[in-house]
Parts: structure tokens; sequence; C-alpha cells
């Protein structure tokens, strides 16, 4: 199988235990894991058994040892990660939301290896050797200028390769604060449509499409899809989330492949989901699986299903990571979702 490399930024992860609120959980424990988008992607991929690899910037101490550890665990390539004397490990809150009542995530990452490590520190030759397969999320520019212009040579470097690129979108307005005055939109809008040309797969949401690439959507997805292929015309295929919800707690959950060179829209059935666990991860789910499934050559509407088969059973893990076998995907992709217990 190809080898597939990610890049960006992973974080420790402090979640308030159960549905408590951060007042209600500190001073006390939180739950700590380690998570970020291009690294859930990439733990997913070596979940299936995939050949992927992360990279990123982490300082020299006994934390980031052992998220490293952790991403080994999992089966995921880690000896491209640059360990730094500057920088440190970037943190998120995490606050699950109940009923009515949203999530909420605060960031503490200003300052982070990643987003001051320059790329000439990365070795992209070593680093993209026998990749088919290149997957760069949204978040990453948004971090800093630097790491903007870090994931714009690396993207650069993959496509001089041949290398597909894959990016999910994930627009986080929380983020996209580093040249005032422009407005979060203004400039995630700007980076990623100088970033876009070079893309193969866009992935994300339809307010991530409007949000990050100007572009409105009138509820008619193949014409959004559309729109985008014409604008970038490097891209083969643009996939969607398709996401529902009640309360936080019952969701409907979706996907949507696009085709370029067919003009032809796949959708996959859409899971009810009546009681989420976390729903942090989903989306890294369904484009770990987007990616696999084009590693195993499978057709388009197999594709979407089993992407979005993924992002539905992201739902029911703790953490960001998806401990999701290739074999209860496929049973979800068949409509066994039932919930029976294997014995």
């Amino acid at each position: 199988m190809s080898r597939v490399v990610t890049f960006g930024e992973i974080m420790l992860r402090l979640a308030t235990p159960g549905f408590a609120r951060f007042q209600q959980a500190m001073p006390g424990g939180m739950q700590a894991s380690f998570a970020g988008a291009e690294a859930s992607i990439a733990a997913a991929l070596a979940y299936l058994g995939a050949d992927a690899a992360f990279v990123t910037a982490l300082p020299a101490n006994a934390i980031a040892d052992a998220c490293v550890a952790d991403l080994r665990s999992l089966g995921v390539e880690t000896k491209h990660v640059l360990r730094t004397a500057a920088g440190r490990l970037g943190v998120y809150f995490l606050e699950h939301g109940a009923n009515q009542r949203g999530g909420n995530v605060i960031y503490d990452r200003e300052g982070s290896s990643v987003a001051i490590t320059p790329a000439n520190e990365y070795d992209w030759a070593a680093i993209f050797a026998g990749c088919e397969w290149f997957v760069i999320s949204g978040i990453t520019p948004a971090i800093s200028r630097n790491a903007a212009e870090v994931a714009r040579v690396a993207m650069r470097e993959a496509q001089g390769r041949g290398i597909k690129i894959v990016c999910d979108m994930n627009y986080r307005t929380k983020l996209w604060n580093w040249e005032p005055p422009l407005s979060a939109r203004e400039l995630a809008t700007r980076t990623m449509r100088e970033l876009l040309p070079m893309v193969s797969v866009f992935v994300g949401g339809v307010s991530d499409a409007t949000a990050m690439l100007g572009i409105e959507s009138s509820g008619d997805l193949q014409a959004l899809a559309r729109q985008i292929a014409k604008e970038f015309p490097n891209l083969s295929h643009a996939a969607f989330t398709l996401r529902d919800g009640s309360t936080s707690a019952a969701q409907c959950f979706g996907g949507a492949l696009y085709e370029a060179a067919t003009d032809a829209l796949h959708t996959a059935p859409r899971h009810t989901i009546t009681q989420v666990i976390d729903r942090l991860g989903a989306g890294d789910a369904f484009t770990a699986g987007l990616v696999f499934s084009f590693l195993q050559n499978s057709d388009p509407q197999t594709t979407v299903a089993f992407a979005t088969a993924a992002g539905c059973l992201a739902h029911s893990i703790e953490g960001d990571y998806n401990y999701s076998t290739r074999s209860e995907i496929e049973a979800l992709m068949q409509g066994d979702g039932g919930g029976r217990v294997s014995r």
C-alpha cells in the first residue's frame, strides 16, 4: 500500500470529565489525550492498516516524548518529527456539549514548536520519499504566519513530486488572527485561495466553502462542487461532510463525493446518531476513510460510503482518534448499525 504523509500540529487535549463545565471541573481532574487534525488522520489510517506518517515539530521534553510514543503505538511513522529547543506543545481545552448546550474549545497554542519552526528545518525530500498522498488541513496555515508559509512550501514540495494533495478545510474562526486588521474570514479566504490551486482533493462542509473560499451555496451541493472545481481546475474530487443536529447528542451524519472528470455527485446514506460520545475528530475520520478508500482504488460510491461510515463511528469513541477497524466500518456500510454485542 502506498505511503501517506500528513503534516500539522498535535496538541495536548484536556477535556472536562463527562459533561462538566470548565468551572465545575477546575480545579480538579481533566482527561488528557493528544489531538490534532492531521495527527488524527494519520492515526486513523494507521489503525486501518495503511502506511501513514505524521510530520510536525515538538519540543524536546517528556510530554512530547509521550505524544510521539502514543502515535507510534498506533503504527504511525514519526521519524520525521522534529524536536526543537524553542517552542512548546500546544494545548486545547474541551468542554463537551449536552442537550441544547453546544461544546466549547479554548486554544492555548501560540508559540508552539510547529508554529515557529521554519520550512527549511524540514527534510522534504526524505519526508516525501515513496509518498503518494499528502494530507494537510486548513488549521495548519491558520496557526501562524510562519505555519502558513510552511504549509505552502510543503504543498509545493509535494506537488513538484507528483504527490496528490488532500486538504481538509476545517475552518477555525478562533485561529485566523495573525494578520490584523483582517478578519478571520478575510485572512482564511485569502490564504486558502492561494493554496487550493495545488490541491487534488477538497474536503469540507458547505460552511467551509462559504467561509474560506467565499463561494455562496444555493443549497444545490452538486452546483457548489462544480463551482469549486471550476475555480480550482487541479481538483479531481470534492468531498463533503453533511451534518444536521437537533441537540449535541442527536446528530445526523452523511457524506458526498463529487468527481470532476465525470461531473457526478455520489452520496452516502445518512447515519442517525442518538448518543454522541465525542464528536471531535469525526471529520478527520471521514477524511482518513476517504484517503484509505482511494488507496484501495475503490469506486466513488464505495469511497464515500466508507468515509461516511468511518466518520459516523468516530462519534462513538472518546477522544479525537478513531479506533474503528476496517471490518466495523464495512459492517456499518452494509447496514449493520444496530450495536449488537460481538460474542
